[in-house]
């Protein structure tokens, strides 16, 4: 890693202003289902926060990004507006989608957040297609198809891959291997010890990374950004995390080795990220303090937005869902 880019003092705080709206906003949607208020699948993300927050700080709203059902931390990192989300995942017609998507389909364009999708290992086809349109029309548009380790043993991961690398397109492929393909390990599922290293068969760059390290995320991430940018063609980054909780919300986990579990606590990359910022004078401790409480008022802001706006009249379910004519 030591080729990489290294993320300086005001990078660092982006990263931590960006981990902690994810973070925050997971813990409010979890505390809302808990109280009845809302009524959804909900894959948490805690833990998973420091991926996303160092890739999109070298990202633009021109970059696009797909993700997958367990997305909020890619979506909150990208800009998705917090009154559009929340009014999309509470249902209601102000919301992103006009409360048709739901938090599996979650869309934001205008921020480059094209897919959301439920079908695992459909993000990386569907950024090949994005990432095509891009060197078609000569822009250097990056395309970001974000994936879990489950997925990584899906066959359509694998001929993206090998398309991307044969077209040299603009896409990084970053598998975010929480370690639990929805309650199966990684041992269980595959005999490598590493999904990158599967991009040595597609003759594509490949890079495992500490996924909860800022400065290993960011420097893979700026990296094969860069390189993308100038025509280089694809990544894969996987990047090793730990999810804290279930596979959704309202399941306890039971199938996870209880030392991994153990151990992925003391790590928990916000406090360390937070220790970090203080301890090397990048923010003081007041400062983090005020940039939390501002975050939090904005998620309740949102929140009570969402919850005072109302359902879309059922005239609007084939509302911008079906083609109305095919010239």
């Amino acid at each position: 890693m030591s080729n990489y880019p290294k993320p300086d003092g005001p990078t660092l705080r982006a990263i931590y202003e960006k981990a902690a709206r994810i973070q925050f906003n997971d813990e409010r949607v979890i505390k809302e289902i808990k109280a009845g208020k809302l009524v959804m699948p909900f894959y948490s993300t805690r833990g998973q926060e420091i991926i996303p927050a160092a890739i999109s700080v070298s990202l633009t709203d021109d970059d696009y990004v797909n993700t997958i059902y367990r997305g909020g931390h890619d979506q909150i990192a990208k800009g998705f507006p917090l009154p559009d989300y929340w009014a999309e995942i509470a249902g209601r017609v102000t919301g992103a989608c006009k409360g048709k998507g739901g938090p599996m389909h979650l869309t934001y364009p205008a921020k480059g957040i094209m897919v959301t999708t439920g079908i695992v290992g459909s993000t990386a086809p569907i950024a090949n297609g994005l990432a095509w349109a891009a060197k078609l029309e000569g822009k250097s548009r990056v395309t970001i198809a974000n994936f879990g380790d489950g997925a990584a043993n899906i066959g359509a991961v694998h001929e993206a891959m090998n398309m991307a690398a044969l077209w040299q397109l603009p896409v990084i492929f970053v598998c975010q291997n929480n370690a639990y393909a929805e309650h199966t390990s990684m041992a269980r599922s595959t005999r490598v010890d590493s999904y990158a290293k599967r991009a040595a068969g597609y003759a594509m760059e490949g890079i495992r990374v500490d996924g909860n390290d800022p400065d290993e995320m960011y420097g893979a991430a700026r990296w094969a950004i860069d390189r993308a940018r100038a025509g280089e063609g694809p990544t894969f980054i996987e990047a090793t995390t730990f999810r804290f909780n279930g596979h959704l919300i309202g399941e306890a986990g039971g199938y996870m080795d209880k030392e991994l579990y153990a151990a992925s606590q003391t790590r928990d990359p916000m406090p360390i990220l937070r220790r970090r910022l203080v301890d090397q004078g990048i923010a003081a401790a007041g400062e983090l303090d005020a940039l939390d409480a501002s975050i939090r008022a904005e998620i309740d802001a949102a929140v009570q937005a969402a919850y005072a706006a109302d359902y879309p009249d059922p005239s609007e379910l084939k509302v911008d869902v079906l083609v109305d004519a095919i010239a």
